[in-house]
């Protein structure tokens, strides 16, 4: 069965988070939707700044307040909306029913307790097992994502670790309590090639065993989400800006944003011509054009339109939604980006 035709395990509609910065207050989600579906793996992608860390912090309630505040919208898990339970509810689905892999595993785990320690506790804490048990299923999943001789590894500290084998930890943290979704915050960055491809294919491994499992991968690098990801999710200045089926979105992108990515990936079909780059710089958060498109600052396509008015998100394929003055037109908007990057040339 497609994924979309089962009902939705996480559903985020209108999802807005601000931080404050002096005395001003920037927006750092504004207006996130995306459905995520049993067995989907969703990418999430855009440069640093987009907003992709702050949205799934935003849905496991781990925003830091202050500064940060959840403004608006919803975070429907099976049903139950997270923005509306209380914080002690919130923490019984946190790291139980919904798992989250971080950027930076030295500052996720506690450098003073026992990596074995510390998987244990999330199944005491969750699911109420004594501590003997606990420590056997520590050892399962450690032993699942690859760590060797983890039962005698359980009594080593993060430090012990390369930075391979702590994500692999962080990992089997995220998975003890066998979680119905799974976060994963860039967990290959700053790892070597060879590791990297071997973290994906754990997480891969692990869908296979456990096909329900849905998985948000939020992560910079294109290739990874080609390889991996179903659906993916483009956001630019804090709002989703393309949202498509893998396959359609690499084979026919639609926003000049996207486009601008795609572009300045390495392709040996493109031997011999310079990558395409995205001219200026990402705005600040501060600065993010308000009531226009918030690319049109950097898009060699904007029009007059494009600085007046706001797109909106709409449907210019099946499930392919962009949120382009000129895609929602019906413009060739790939051909024009050839175009004009072949004349800015010197």
């Amino acid at each position: 069965m497609p994924h979309d035709e089962k009902p939705p395990v996480l559903r985020v509609r209108d999802l807005v988070t601000s931080f404050a910065i002096g005395d001003r207050r920037a927006v750092a989600v504004d207006g996130v939707s995306f459905d995520l579906y049993p067995g989907e793996t969703l990418g999430i992608v855009g440069e640093s700044g987009s907003g992709k860390s702050v949205t799934a912090l935003s849905i496991l309630r781990l925003v830091p307040n202050p500064p940060g505040s959840i403004d608006g919208g919803s975070v429907e898990f099976e049903g139950i909306d997270l923005l509306a339970l209380s914080y002690p509810q919130v923490r019984k689905v946190r790291g139980a029913r919904i798992g989250m892999i971080f950027q930076e595993p030295m500052s996720s785990l506690n450098p003073v307790l026992p990596i074995g320690r510390q998987v244990a506790e999330a199944v005491e804490v969750h699911e109420g097992l004594p501590r003997a048990l606990a420590l056997e299923r520590a050892v399962e999943f450690l032993t699942a994502v690859g760590i060797p001789d983890a039962r005698k590894r359980l009594d080593h500290y993060p430090h012990q670790f390369s930075g391979g084998m702590r994500q692999r930890v962080m990992i089997a943290l995220a998975l003890v309590c066998r979680p119905k979704v799974l976060i994963a915050d860039e967990p290959t960055t700053a790892l070597d090639v060879t590791i990297q491809a071997q973290i994906l294919d754990l997480l891969g491994e692990m869908q296979r065993q456990r096909p329900e499992t849905a998985i948000v991968l939020i992560t910079h690098d294109l290739a990874v989400v080609a390889e991996t990801c179903d659906r993916v999710l483009v956001m630019y200045g804090a709002k989703v800006q393309e949202v498509a089926p893998a396959e359609s979105l690499f084979a026919a992108p639609r926003h000049p944003y996207t486009l601008g990515l795609f572009g300045s990936i390495p392709d040996p079909a493109r031997k011999g011509q310079p990558l395409a780059t995205i001219p200026g710089n990402v705005p600040h958060i501060l600065d993010l054009p308000r009531g226009a498109c918030r690319f049109h600052t950097r898009c060699v396509l904007a029009e007059e339109r494009c600085r007046t008015s706001e797109p909106e998100l709409v449907e210019v394929a099946p499930r392919h939604s962009v949120r382009c003055h000129l895609a929602a037109d019906g413009r060739d908007t790939r051909a024009e980006m050839a175009r004009a990057n072949a004349e800015a040339r010197p």
